[in-house]
């Protein structure tokens, strides 16, 4: 059966900004973005709907939430559980420019005369100092050459999602009224379970090593190696990880505070649970 256009559809909410995504669109899998020519990206302001599924407790930790917005807001991203996680901070930053407007007010307390106060941050200045650094340079180390790659947001997540039940599970134990050795056993086994978190996280992060006459992409072939490998090389692949990721973090905030005029550093996270709430 035909149906009538939407007379309203006219209406319909519009494009607010256009984003610019650190990545450039590189690391992306097949169709999982369209990609426009200029490379910015539409970006819609959120719905009602949107607002709700944003404040879903289950669903933010799970990441439902913020895939189910993240595809409403920004259209010509597909699939966002393949976003590379270069992306997620500027494509949620900008999704809230769009909703709200590019000011927010954020509470910091000073570390100078413990004043608590509210501030105003531009949300364009944050965005633009959202940035990737080059993956496609590799990390040499003797015959074994590195290359790498953004986690996904589905790594991300599940990663995230992992490491926060190894923490419940050791603060259960310490909390216990467990025999001290048996306490030790359970933490010990707790431990080696967030070493293994940590490593997995390590692997999704390898895009490839080569060695003589080889070329490995197996993400468990890369994993064994990294428990394997001596502490030395281990340190050097994690530092240079942590070193790619930090550039696609926010940067600390430039605070000067207004009752004593001391000026520091404020660290600026999104918190997912009241990113998009102090607006609204």
């Amino acid at each position: 059966m035909n149906q009538t256009a939407n007379p309203l559809k006219q209406f319909f909410r519009q494009p607010a900004i256009y984003l610019s995504l650190p990545s450039a669109g590189n690391f992306w899998p097949k169709d999982t973005i369209q990609m426009p020519d200029n490379k910015e990206l539409p970006v819609l302001p959120m719905t009602a709907i949107d607002e709700i599924t944003y404040r879903t407790p289950d669903a933010l930790f799970n990441g439902t939430a913020v895939v189910n917005v993240i595809q409403s807001c920004v259209p010509a991203i597909r699939d966002a559980w393949s976003a590379p996680g270069t992306d997620i901070n500027a494509i949620l930053v900008a999704i809230r420019i769009a909703s709200y407007g590019h000011n927010m007010e954020i509470e910091s307390t000073c570390p100078s005369c413990s004043n608590e106060g509210e501030y105003g941050i531009d949300l364009r200045t944050v965005l633009e100092n959202l940035t990737s650094l080059n993956y496609d340079v590799p990390l040499q180390q003797g015959d074994l050459a590195f290359t790498f790659r953004p986690m996904t947001y589905r790594e991300q997540n599940q990663t995230n999602q992992s490491q926060f039940e190894q923490q419940r599970t050791i603060q259960s134990i310490t909390q216990s009224e467990l025999p001290d050795e048996e306490k030790i056993i359970k933490l010990n086994e707790a431990i080696q379970q967030i070493t293994a978190l940590t490593i997995g996280a390590l692997k999704w992060s390898i895009a490839s090593i080569r060695a003589p006459g080889m070329l490995v992409t197996d993400h468990e072939h890369i994993a064994e190696f990294l428990a394997n490998c001596d502490r030395g090389l281990f340190v050097k692949i994690r530092d240079h990880i942590t070193t790619l990721r930090s550039n696609s973090e926010f940067k600390p905030l430039n605070m000067k505070c207004t009752n004593c005029e001391h000026e520091y550093a404020q660290p600026l996270t999104l918190d997912q649970t009241s990113f998009f709430e102090a607006a609204s």
